[in-house]
């Protein structure tokens, strides 16, 4: 059963690290550049728990709820879409610092849950997922919960790993910024988030 654990790190890893400039991972490095480490490995674990959450789907072949989810992605993708938006402009309008803000625990929260919530939006992920358990001769029965909880673990797991990698390479490069270089920072970022929000918009009205 070790090796089912190592496949699925292996693929929550990959599918976090991949690509490397998305929505959640500008998110993961703008927190940790003026909110912390803490911030940012946080907001990376809420992304981590939605793969999870979809592995397991996957993993259980739950095709009830993953039809379920895929027959409402257009109000996902528009809700997902206007979320991403609406951060990116919070993102671009923030007060640049050259010192981690103090950060209560409710913020913490709103760190993993709106990673969460962008990454839940996107169900599309779960065919990437029974595509990827397919091809690697993960073919589970309904009773194999045993099977796809190491599975969705190991998803976790392996993205977990790779947020934590971000953060903390992120925050290791802080020392080089300055308050102006933190500004277009947040600009650019914010900028490319709004973006990601207009592309999922756009593409929902035009082929949905």
């Amino acid at each position: 059963m070790i090796d089912v654990l190592v496949r699925g790190l292996a693929v929550g890893f990959t599918i976090a690290a991949l690509p490397p400039i998305g929505p959640v991972s500008l998110l993961c490095i703008r927190r940790t550049l003026a909110e912390g480490r803490t911030v940012g490995l946080v907001s990376g674990l809420g992304a981590a728990t939605a793969d999870a959450t979809f592995g397991l789907i996957a993993g259980f072949g739950l095709t009830v709820l993953a039809d379920m989810l895929l027959s409402h992605v257009g109000w996902l993708h528009l809700f997902g879409g206007l979320f991403l938006c609406y951060l990116g402009i919070r993102t671009m309008l923030a007060r640049p610092t050259t010192e981690p803000l103090a950060v209560s625990s409710r913020g913490v929260v709103g760190a993993y849950a709106s990673t969460l919530v962008i990454t839940l939006t996107n169900p599309i992920t779960i065919i990437y997922f029974a595509s990827v358990f397919a091809g690697l001769g993960l073919h589970l029965t309904g009773n194999d919960h045993r099977t796809a909880l190491l599975l969705s673990l190991g998803v976790f797991i392996g993205s977990a790993v790779w947020w934590l990698l971000l953060s903390g390479g992120t925050h290791w490069l802080r020392r080089l910024m300055n308050e102006r270089a933190m500004r277009w920072m947040n600009r650019i970022s914010g900028g490319i988030i709004i973006g990601f929000g207009f592309a999922i918009l756009t593409s929902e009205w035009l082929f949905g």
